[in-house]
């Protein structure tokens, strides 16, 4: 297992919602990490940001990681949701607030 690989992983075990993304969620650096930051703050999610234009290892470690081309990427309980326009999509459809309700509340 790679170290990135490895760094990925504790990271996911530690924060129940993760977004890997260009910038922070103060300060996002791309249209697609803003749009993906604005809809978890809708939804009232807090979640741990993780800028991979700082560390280009784990920005390649996390496309291998998850098989996903693109950044952003969310994922919910160690689970890869995807970028901001399934996010978009789940979110139109009401999927996205229905996995965030269910989630289980001792996490």
């Amino acid at each position: 297992m790679s170290q990135s690989h490895e760094k990925i992983e504790k990271i996911l075990t530690e924060n129940p919602v993760v977004l890997f993304m260009k910038g922070t969620q103060q300060f996002p650096m791309c249209g697609f990490s803003a749009r993906a930051c604005a809809i978890l703050h809708e939804l009232g999610v807090k979640f741990s940001d993780f800028n991979v234009l700082e560390d280009e290892e784990l920005r390649q470690g996390v496309k291998a990681y998850g098989n996903w081309p693109t950044i952003p990427q969310l994922y919910i309980d160690k689970k890869l949701i995807g970028g901001s326009d399934i996010m978009m999509e789940m979110y139109e459809a009401g999927e996205l607030q229905e996995l965030i309700k269910n989630r289980p509340a001792s996490r």
